[in-house]
């Protein structure tokens, strides 16, 4: 008893110890991102990892990309998974062999098991993948306003909008992204251990 007492003591003094000066530095870069969108109630700021540590404005766009672009793609994939889940399919044939879109399982079962598509199937998907990752999700003429601006001189009334509601619309996008991140990762944990979801149904 004795010894936690003199542990929790020896703790509440390191508190009040001055800081480090890497520390200090620390949290004056951390604060440099407290405003950036994104940092936003509940949570406020949130890097619990401490990947912008002693991070550079560089370090931060490279992360924010990145983040952009896995909330995108989740957005997809989640809503991928639900639609074939709920009896939707493409028309026609994914193969030269006959087998139609509608005659493969959704999910992962879809690439991996006893009814997976075949491989020639798959690689008609990763170049139709390779298409759009490569030729149209990119900023081609550098005209994009800020990170994951990939309208490429068209302006689909965004211009027409005020500097709030533009600001608004893309804190939506992500946090709308993080939680598809959570979503799509949850749907496939939930396909493996089997059983049924509300809404999906069985897995």
């Amino acid at each position: 008893m004795k010894t936690a007492v003199l542990a929790s003591l020896v703790a509440s003094a390191a508190a009040f110890a001055p800081a480090s000066k890497q520390s200090v530095a620390s949290t004056t870069t951390l604060k440099a991102f407290e405003n950036e969108i994104g940092a936003q109630p509940p949570l406020g700021f949130y890097d619990p990892l401490g990947l912008l540590a002693n991070a550079d404005q560089e370090r931060f766009d490279k992360l924010r990309y990145v983040e952009l672009k896995h909330g995108r793609v989740s957005q997809l994939a989640f809503v991928g998974y639900l639609v074939p889940k709920a009896g939707y399919h493409l028309p026609g044939d994914i193969d030269f062999e006959g087998n139609s879109f509608a005659s493969f399982p959704s999910g992962l079962a879809a690439v991996n098991g006893p009814d997976a598509i075949s491989v020639p199937g798959l690689l008609q998907v990763l170049a139709f993948i390779a298409f759009l990752e490569f030729r149209v999700m990119q900023d081609v003429t550098g005209q994009g306003q800020f990170l994951g601006d990939f309208r490429n001189g068209f302006d689909f009334g965004w211009d027409k909008q005020s500097p709030e509601w533009q600001t608004k619309k893309r804190a939506i996008e992500l946090n709308q992204g993080r939680a598809a991140m959570m979503g799509i990762l949850g749907l496939m944990v939930h396909e493996q251990l089997g059983g049924s979801l509300p809404i999906v149904g069985e897995m």
